[in-house]
This record gives structure tokens, sequence and C-alpha cells, in this order.
């Protein structure tokens, strides 16, 4: 019987044919040494198995590559052979996965394949290596099966966003090609989308690297430290380089500048080479650094699936939330009980018959546009806002109805003991709602915090055309520049001026009865 013996570069056994060889360089299990010889080669250790500047070139890809086996090169593979503490695979180490010599420019440069001896790709103990490899220990249970697609509590084009972010993160994770973004607010769940496409390679067999963005420059600042684990150069590399990489919370990091370049370089490293790369994100693209955004969002490599779900998390803490029963106050006000009074002037009833058919239409057919009422108080702006509400609360919308004061009271009480949202949910709350309803802008304490939270609740709003309605007794011209200028463009926000006199006054000048 012949004996089998190992070439010392690692490669394939030899087959009956003679061929070209595929050197392979082996990742080790934990159940090796940080070094296995082999022959006078010495293996790398797991932190630099993705580290694709080590990896020599001029090599043709292996089978099962992107490239396919049609190479002229032997791809005959082996039988398995038992892996034991003792008895390691001579070309993996016992892991189940190489990397070919290839170089730098072919698409399969950097990649992990299956071992040509190791057949083991469903084995449990490999799963649970890859996926602390790749940092999924953690999210094990995040997984196509168990997420949730639709609920009662969804409106329509809810559920038709997390279905088809659903259905965009499967087709992903048969075949990572590309990038793909996933946005939407906290609690949505991007993450778990993310994470279940990594979870579904490694389910194959393959590797997938997650690490949420704050983490990440978290470790990368560490590395400088004297007597980190791991060199920045090396861990910088392992992360670029990346079969997949998911990052998760893109835009909640510190933006400064060695974190916005270190970012740069990370993305445009990964854009170069077309890496298979997830992300997801509830900021503002438009707020990112220019270079990173048009990466991003280049239409031919990235697929974008925004999820418009509200936070799961607090589904059940919003359902007992005062704020959501502020419209309760306003039950009576609805456009059958809004009254055109007969003594009023032909011009102000002209005018208040305006207003009014333009506040029914809006609640009919928003087109994710802006309504702003304006007028002195009493003219009858709250009455046709919680009339627009309350339409919108009756076919099962969710809607919020509040005055700017106590809006900005409900998110300062955040910070009080024993609150059971904090600021930030609640901010989420206003921000992402689907309909919003705020009444008389312009009267509440106008501080530099109050301006800014105001600024950013409509700023995000205005971008992402949530529909939105407002009344202000104020000139717009009074308000905010950042905020008037929003309401004044007439591609978004639909302005009616009230001219009646206030309620009181009309009703007070009736002739007397009988």
């Amino acid at each position: 019987m012949r004996k089998k013996t190992t070439p010392a570069n690692g490669s394939k056994m030899p087959s009956a044919r003679q061929s070209k060889r595929m050197p392979v360089t082996g990742v080790l299990s934990k159940r090796c040494s940080s070094v296995v010889k082999r022959k006078g080669k010495a293996v790398e250790p797991l932190k630099n198995l993705l580290n694709p500047n080590k990896i020599p070139s001029g090599i043709p890809p292996a089978k099962g590559s992107s490239s396919g086996g049609d190479d002229g090169f032997d791809h005959t593979e082996f039988p398995p052979e038992p892996i034991g503490d003792d008895n390691l695979c001579p070309v993996c180490g016992g892991l189940g996965f190489v990397r070919y010599d290839l170089p730098v420019e072919h698409p399969d440069f950097g990649k992990l394949f299956p071992c040509p001896r190791n057949h083991r790709a469903n084995d449990a103990e490999r799963q649970a290596q890859l996926r602390k490899i790749g940092n999924l220990d953690a999210l094990a249970d995040k997984t196509f099966d168990n997420f949730i697609i639709d609920s009662d509590s969804w409106q329509p084009d809810e559920q038709r966003s997390v279905a088809n972010a659903y259905r965009l993160a499967i087709d992903y994770a048969q075949n990572p090609q590309g990038w793909l973004l996933f946005e939407g607010g906290y609690g949505c769940g991007k993450t778990h989308l993310a994470a279940a496409v990594g979870n579904a390679r490694v389910s194959q067999g393959e590797v997938a690297l997650f690490i949420t963005v704050p983490d990440l420059l978290d470790h990368l600042r560490a590395a400088y430290a004297p007597g980190s684990d791991e060199a920045y150069d090396s861990l910088f590399e392992r992360v670029r380089g990346a079969a997949l990489l998911i990052l998760d919370d893109l835009g909640v990091e510190n933006p400064s500048a060695w974190a916005q370049e270190k970012l740069f370089q990370l993305f445009n490293h990964r854009y170069m080479y077309k890496l298979p790369t997830v992300i997801t994100t509830n900021a503002d693209l438009d707020r990112m650094d220019g270079r990173i955004k048009s990466r991003i969002l280049d239409k031919q490599l990235t697929t974008r699936a925004h999820i418009e779900a509200p936070d799961y998390r607090i589904q059940a803490e919003r359902e007992r939330d005062p704020i959501y029963r502020n419209l309760d106050s306003y039950a009576n006000m609805r456009f059958e009980s809004f009254q055109l009074e007969p003594s009023l002037a032909p011009e102000h009833r002209r005018n208040l018959e305006t207003v009014v058919r333009a506040a029914y239409s809006y609640a009919q057919d928003q087109r994710g546009n802006w309504l702003i009422l304006g007028g002195s108080f009493g003219g009858g702006k709250t009455h046709l806002a919680a009339a627009i509400a309350n339409l919108w609360r009756d076919v099962g919308r969710d809607v919020v109805f509040i005055t700017v004061p106590d809006l900005l009271d409900y998110l300062r009480t955040a910070f009080e003991p024993n609150t059971k949202t904090t600021l930030d949910q609640r901010f989420q709350i206003i921000r992402n709602v689907q309909y919003l309803v705020l009444d008389d802008m312009g009267t509440e304490n106008a501080t530099s915090w109050a301006r800014e939270k105001l600024f950013q609740i409509l700023d995000y709003r205005y971008v992402r055309r949530l529909p939105t309605v407002i009344t202000i007794s104020k000139d717009i011209d009074s308000l905010d520049p950042r905020v008037r200028v929003r309401l004044k463009d007439e591609k978004v926000c639909a302005v009616y001026r009230i001219t009646v006199p206030p309620y009181a006054e009309r009703t007070s000048s009736r002739p007397p009865r009988g």
C-alpha cells in the first residue's frame, strides 16, 4: 500500500494524474497549539486568518470558488479522515478551512474555502468555532426562522418594508455579492437580519465577521496600547479583508477625524475589491462623511432595505405611554363637529371652507407631505389638526398628537428617576411615529436644548417625508432659521393660514336668540 505524504507547502495530496499544485494556508482550531509545523512550514495563528497581505500570489483558485474549476488545475478531493486531538488534519489544522495562494487582483483573494480533506461542514463544533471567530456566538439565536415578519400592530407599509428586508436578507445569505444596507429605527430588526445572514453563512461552513462599528473603533484604538494582544496593523487588515464583513450600528460612533478616516479606509478597501459587506444604520446618511456616503450609496454595488417597523422592544410600553393618550382629550374634535357660523363674513367663510377642505383632503391622502396650519389663537387650527389625527386613528394608523411645549416636557422627564423609557427611546418614538401632529409650535420655551431637539425631530421627518401636521400662531419667519427653511419648502409643505377672528369673538358677536 502506497504511503500517503503531505507536500511541504501544505497543498493537496498528489492525485492519480500529475498536475499543477494549489498551495493552501491552513487555519488553526482551538484544539491546536498557536503554531503547527508541517514539514518545516508554520501555520498562521488564528488572528491572522483573514490577513490578505500575507498570501503569496500567482496561484489559481480552488474548486468551488467564484471563478469555478475550469482552470487546468487538479481539483481532486480527498476522502475525509478522522480528526482528533492527536490526529489533526495536516492541511487545515483541524478547523476545516484553507486559504489559497492567489494574486491580489483575484476575486477570491483572501477568502476561506472548505478544506479539501475535511467534509464536516455541518459539524456543530466547527460551526461554534466559526461563530466565535466571527463574533457571532452571542447572536447565535438570531436566525431567519425566528424573525418576525408580521404583526397585528403594524401598518401595511410597515409590513411590506419588513417583508422586503427579510427577502433581501435571505437572498443575500444564499449568494453574498456586493453590499447590503439595512436602514431603520432602533429595534426594527436590522441587527437580527444582519446576524441571520452571518449565521446562515456559518451554517454553510463559511466565515462571517460581525462587529458593531463603535466596538471596532474601540478595538483599533486599544491595539495601539503597549502589550496589546494583537497589533493594530494585523487587526485592521483582518477586518478589512474579511470574506464577509457585517458592520452593525454605523453612524452611532464618535465622529472624530480619526474615526472617520479609519472608517473611510475600511469602506474604500472593501469598495475597491467589492468584498461582501452587510451594514446596519439608523443614522441619516446625508450627515455622514461624503466619501463614505458615496461608496455606500453606489447603486451598482449596494442593495438598500429600509425597515419602517417600530421598535419591538418598547411596543408594550408604547401602548401604556401617556403620549399616545393625548389625543383622547381631543376626541370630540372631528370634521363633523367643526362649525362654520352663519354670521361669518363672506371672505372669512371662504377662507375657512378652503382650509377645512385642504385639511380633510390631506387626512385622506398625505402623499408624504406636511400640512402647516397658521393663524391666530382660537381660529380653529387645533380643532382641524385633531380632526386629522382622529381620522387617522379611526382607521388604525399609528399617530401621536401633542403640543410642542408638552413634547419637550415629555423628553425632559425622561431624566427623572424610575422612568421606564429612556430619552433616546422617547426621542425615537416621536421621530419615527407613522403620523405626527404638533400643535402650538412657537409657544415653547426656546432654550438651545429645546431648539436642537425640535429641529432634530423635524429634520428627520422632513428628509424621510413622514406625514406631519403642524399648527403655528406665529409668523413662520420668526422661527429657527433651520426650521423656517423646511416649512417654506413648497415641494414638501402645504401652508394654509386661517384669517377668521377667534372662535370666542365670533360666537360672542352672534345676535341674541328669540
